[in-house]
């Protein structure tokens, strides 16, 4: 998600989850081939791990010098996003409009597996405009299956490129999860992950149990994550049958803080870091609080370290109201 899922967002997240797969924002290869910015889009933590790099773009070999540069951060997986549908990114020829050319898409993950041993996924749509049928999206993967693309990121919903606003597209399309079902029997040795509208572990859950043809393998979860990151907390005991104890927000909050402190002293904006630190008490008694405090610090003195006595409040009055 560009413009959120940035390297002190997933920091966030890693600490809430020590399994789940992070993406990055997506990165334009036009961004990379200019070269002086690569520290500012491939940087991140080691702690990060396992974690993936989301590419835009259109031209195979300006995909495959992207992949080549990357490959000294050792991202765990590369994926190629042909699902966006943002107006400055299919003006820019690459995003969701491929989905009308699969030949050019399987060109381009060709050229980025010649480069590199990693995975090469790719994120998709259902469809696109009037190519909205089972045969347009059955040809769109095989056709870059072909050329070496084993799984899939779908989101189960089409995208009017014509009309509707970004936003709009992640609203107004319908979902249609049995869709994306159909594909994983129609294609089983493909690993199939369904994206979109899953708002809750619960619905994760749910979609992973499906049990009309061959179950799909995986989900992904975007803004309901980002809104509510403390969700994230019963991932790893839920899906990875990791037993270990879930930290508290306070905790949480105690850990970011020390990362926080050492971006600052590398001149990092505190807004920069903190604005996603927004939703971890999302629901709680004191939310709005915990908001007002959060777009205050670095201002008027304030100082990071006094977000941890304001969680532990927090999470002392979330107890007892429990």
């Amino acid at each position: 998600m560009m413009e959120y899922t940035d390297r002190h967002c997933r920091y966030l997240l890693r600490l809430l989850s020590k399994h789940s797969l992070l993406y990055t924002e997506m990165v334009t290869a036009p961004a990379l081939a200019r070269g002086k910015s690569a520290h500012r889009f491939l940087d991140f933590d080691e702690t990060e791990h396992p974690i993936a790099l989301q590419l835009g773009g259109s031209d195979p070999q300006e995909l495959a010098n992207a992949v080549q540069m990357a490959e000294a951060w050792g991202y765990d997986e590369i994926n190629l996003n042909v699902g966006c549908p943002s107006n400055r990114v299919t003006s820019g020829r690459f995003g969701a409009c491929l989905m009308a050319e699969p030949d050019l898409v399987a060109e381009c993950v060709k050229a980025m597996s010649n480069v590199s041993a990693r995975p090469i996924t790719v994120k998709t749509r259902i469809g696109i405009d009037n190519l909205d049928e089972d045969r347009h999206l059955d040809l769109f993967i095989d056709t870059v299956a072909a050329a070496g693309c084993q799984t899939f990121v779908i989101h189960a919903r089409k995208a009017w490129l014509q009309g509707l606003s970004p936003k709009e597209n992640r609203e107004i399309p319908p979902l249609n999860y049995d869709r994306v079902f159909r594909l994983k029997n129609s294609f089983p040795n493909l690993k199939i992950i369904l994206n979109g509208g899953l708002q809750t572990l619960d619905a994760a859950q749910h979609a992973l149990s499906h049990v009309r043809g061959l179950p799909i393998d995986g989900v992904m979860l975007g803004r309901s994550v980002y809104n509510t990151p403390f969700m994230l907390a019963e991932v790893d005991r839920l899906f990875f049958a990791d037993q270990r104890a879930i930290p508290t927000r306070a905790e949480i909050v105690e850990r970011y803080v020390s990362y926080a402190e050492g971006m600052i002293r590398l001149s990092v904006r505190p807004h920069h870091i903190f604005r996603h630190l927004s939703g971890l008490y999302h629901g709680c008694a004191g939310a709005r609080s915990w908001r007002q405090t959060l777009s205050k610090v670095g201002q008027n003195g304030d100082t990071p370290r006094e977000l941890i006595s304001l969680a532990q409040t927090l999470d002392r009055d979330t107890t007892l109201a429990a």
